[in-house]
């Protein structure tokens, strides 16, 4: 399994999922796009559509994640979280793979 999701993320994700009236089919879609500050830079968002051929799909607590095969790659081992502080909130990744990342998070170096 590449990408694991902690149980807070999975509740801020079903939470923004009924929020935003979102249909029942979607997904929460993670993956990795050349770009960012550090080579590369994570994608995360929603989406009702995969294809089991370029895809992984998985269910976590009630979740499901989808990560095409070329992210995989990159983001196995990587755990989604939710942190939510007076510092900051949001999504983090915790990806064993990445050698170097920058400040902000959202991008890093294999």
């Amino acid at each position: 399994m590449s990408v694991m999701l902690t149980e807070k993320a999975a509740s801020e994700v079903k939470k923004i999922i009924i929020d935003q009236k979102l249909d029942q089919a979607t997904v929460l879609r993670v993956g990795v796009a050349g770009g960012g500050c550090s080579g590369f830079q994570y994608s995360l968002g929603f989406d009702t559509a995969w294809d089991p051929k370029a895809d992984s799909k998985t269910q976590q607590h009630g979740v499901d994640v989808v990560v095409d095969k070329k992210s995989d790659l990159f983001l196995d081992g990587t755990t989604l979280d939710f942190h939510e502080g007076i510092d900051k909130r949001g999504f983090t990744f915790v990806n064993p793979n990445a050698k170097k990342s920058c400040g902000c998070g959202s991008s890093f170096q294999a």
